[in-house]
């Protein structure tokens, strides 16, 4: 029997690796000989990072600015001439302290410095793995730390931060890195909200970051300026050369993805010529999961909270394609699922297991989040052997929930 553990983390209880780790721990408790291979997943944000190095990236560690402007100990990953930067370790939200969460200030120059520096180490190719920013700054931080300049009527820098923005006047791109003009950018994200208005990324995602109502439309009014100033800039610079000769439509702020990481997303599109991909499609490469998967019996994948938004394209889902594509059943785990029944079969899985479901409450669901998933991985160990001769494969039974067997040629979606 040889099964793949393909998962993303369980937000504030376990990263992808030791989640997986667990579920194999518990079916080797039950099936010893199986052959199991634990393959840790992202979905473009948080633990992409981690997924690169388990696929043989080098970690660098470089000392930024992080979120509120003390210095933080981030890294980036690099394997050849191939760079992954991920925003959540420079300018994440996870680094700061709830008490002392500030969206207006809040900034993604360190973000721009761990480009800086995978341009110092070589890089001609970055992915730039955003989502869980703590800022809502249309990515003027990173550009900043780029060498961008942001300036105020009398022609001073303006301070970091979204709440700033409505105090720029005039946006300077001379200075900016040369080296940027032949670098690749992916830009790895599963948002695809624009950087403007309701749906944008201040009126959906700073009161996340601590924005009251005010502040939100501080920020908005704010973007708005940015996105317009920077857009003149392109217009006239060297650095939109390439825009003023073949104008995009829409424009960089209109475009899915720029709303992404405050904004982030939409300074790596306008600026950095960036090339907005399925985060979980990224990763599924870096961890070359294709070539994992090859001759495999059984993928187990999952993430904290199984909901309609996994369906929308995280990480159980890509996946869940790519096990298709080779005729596996997959299997997915989670901390708790939001999703009947009913809906998690029709997306293509063939049994759904949480956490939830054998903890007295979330908190333990949490706090012992190895141990139940240990139980789970033996559970579907147990499942596979009550079924003699015919491992889980195209056309042969699949395990479902508590032993049952399920049909693998159910119809689907």
């Amino acid at each position: 029997m040889r099964i793949v553990v393909a998962p993303d983390k369980f937000k504030d209880a376990l990263d992808a690796r030791s989640v997986g780790e667990a579920v194999a721990a518990g079916i080797r408790s039950v099936e010893a000989d199986a052959d199991l291979t634990v393959v840790p997943m992202a979905d473009g944000g948080e633990g992409t990072l981690d997924a690169a190095i388990a696929a043989g990236f080098t970690e660098v560690p470089v000392t930024v600015t992080g979120p509120l402007g003390a210095p933080v100990e981030a890294a980036f990953a690099l394997q050849t001439s191939t760079a992954v930067v991920e925003l959540a370790r420079a300018s994440g939200l996870a680094l700061v302290p709830r008490a002392q969460r500030d969206a207006l200030r809040a900034t993604s120059r360190g973000t721009g410095e761990l480009i800086a520096a995978a341009l110092e180490h070589g890089a001609e190719s970055i992915i730039l793995a955003v989502g869980g920013s703590a800022s809502t700054d249309g990515g003027a931080g990173m550009l900043a730390a780029l060498g961008a300049r942001l300036l105020d009527a009398d022609g001073a820098d303006v301070p970091d931060g979204g709440g700033a923005l409505r105090h720029v006047e005039r946006i300077d791109l001379d200075g900016l890195d040369a080296r940027l003009a032949s670098v690749r950018v992916t830009l790895a994200s599963d948002v695809d909200h624009a950087l403007l208005g309701p749906l944008g990324a201040a009126s959906v995602f700073a009161p996340q970051k601590g924005a009251s109502v005010a502040e939100a439309a501080q920020l908005e009014l704010g973007l708005t300026r940015f996105a317009r100033l920077l857009e003149d800039a392109l217009a006239s610079s060297r650095a939109g050369a390439r825009d003023a000769v073949e104008p995009q439509s829409p424009t960089a702020a209109q475009r899915p993805g720029s709303g992404a990481a405050g904004g982030v997303g939409f300074a790596a599109l306008a600026v950095l010529h960036a090339l907005r991909r399925p985060g979980v499609d990224v990763v599924c490469e870096l961890a070359r999961l294709r070539a994992h998967l090859a001759g495999a019996d059984l993928v187990i994948t999952g993430e904290g909270s199984f909901d309609a938004q996994s369906l929308g394209g995280k990480t159980p889902v890509g996946v869940l394609r790519a096990a298709d594509s080779l005729e596996i059943p997959t299997v997915v785990v989670c901390g708790r699922s939001a999703l009947a029944e009913r809906e998690w079969r029709d997306a293509g899985f063939a049994a759904c297991y949480a956490t939830m479901d054998r903890a007295p409450d979330r908190a333990s669901s949490m706090r012992d989040a190895g141990a139940f998933l240990r139980e789970i991985g033996a559970e579907i160990a147990r499942g596979l052997l009550a079924a003699p001769g015919s491992a889980p494969g195209p056309g042969g039974p699949v395990i479902g929930g508590a032993g049952q067997i399920l049909d693998r040629d159910r119809p689907r979606r």
